[in-house]
């Protein structure tokens, strides 16, 4: 199908493919085929101040892939992925029903395209579910019947919040809303994420980029990335470059803007009493 006839469809379900989406821009910096000129253009202006061939994607992935598996080694078998993106290699309940078959799943994401290829690619995987939702709205997300009735909110639940907090501005409070999602938590959950780094020049100029392509975009500092995690236990080593963070393979040295793009960290509530 050609792009003009693809963006005519999916104009008539609703989505504005005029503006690029955050997952829609992560699918073409991955070099996916599910994205819009729009899109694109953000990811090759990515590539242009960071030419690092998508491996800060890919870095990323990957530390959302070790974090999960962390989780499920730990006896957490559900999660609530937020901000998911696109279906991609070393999906969350992939990697969780790899070490815990069974792990159930709810993927959210405000981009109906997301949905839609989601839907499409899960019809036969009876533990995951999947909906439209705003993490700017905690409560229609959390109390949609989806989250309430596929999770057992009386047991542990592993909150993904992978590349999203940046996408979120200041006067939009993202630390009240991080800790409106962690404070519904059950005692034993854990808290995943994942943010953009002012630690480069590069990544303050993405910063710019971003923000007039996009209209959000924020890099902040590796310690107001780990204010997000205020109240939790810091699994070790802590909130660090996502590439460092339990490693499943040597560590690229020096460090460079691409490596250093992302920080994250796990970070468990405790338990009661």
């Amino acid at each position: 199908m050609a792009e003009h006839e693809a963006v005519s469809e999916w104009e008539r379900l609703g989505v504005d493919t005029s503006k690029p989406s955050v997952a829609r821009v992560y699918d073409a910096i991955l070099g996916g085929k599910d994205n819009f000129a729009v899109d694109r253009a953000v990811a090759a202006k990515r590539l242009e101040l960071i030419p690092d061939g998508g491996q800060g994607a890919r870095i990323s992935r990957g530390f959302l892939a070790r974090g999960v598996a962390h989780m499920a080694r730990a006896g957490i078998t559900q999660f609530l992925d937020i901000g998911s993106g696109l279906p991609t290699a070393q999906n969350t309940h992939q990697v969780a029903q790899a070490v815990s078959p069974g792990a159930r799943v709810v993927y959210v994401d405000h981009d109906a395209i997301v949905l839609a290829h989601a839907r499409a690619l899960l019809t036969e995987t009876p533990d995951t579910r999947v909906m439209l939702g705003d993490f700017r709205a905690p409560a229609e997300i959390l109390d949609s019947a989806t989250v309430q009735e596929f999770l057992d909110w009386s047991r542990p639940i592993g909150l993904l919040l992978v590349g999203l907090v940046h996408h979120i501005a200041d006067a939009e409070d993202p630390s009240a809303l991080v800790r409106t999602y962690v404070d519904r938590l059950p005692a034993g959950s854990y808290l995943l994420l994942s943010h953009f780094s002012d630690a480069s020049a590069e990544a303050r100029a993405l910063e710019q980029a971003f923000q007039q392509m996009m209209g959000s975009g924020r890099m902040r500092s590796p310690k107001e990335i780990e204010g997000f995690f205020d109240g939790l236990e810091l699994v070790d080593p802590g909130v660090v470059p996502v590439v460092t963070w339990h490693p499943d393979q040597a560590v690229p040295e020096p460090s460079t803007p691409s490596t250093l793009l992302v920080y994250g960290g796990l970070g468990r509530r405790a338990q009661a009493g």
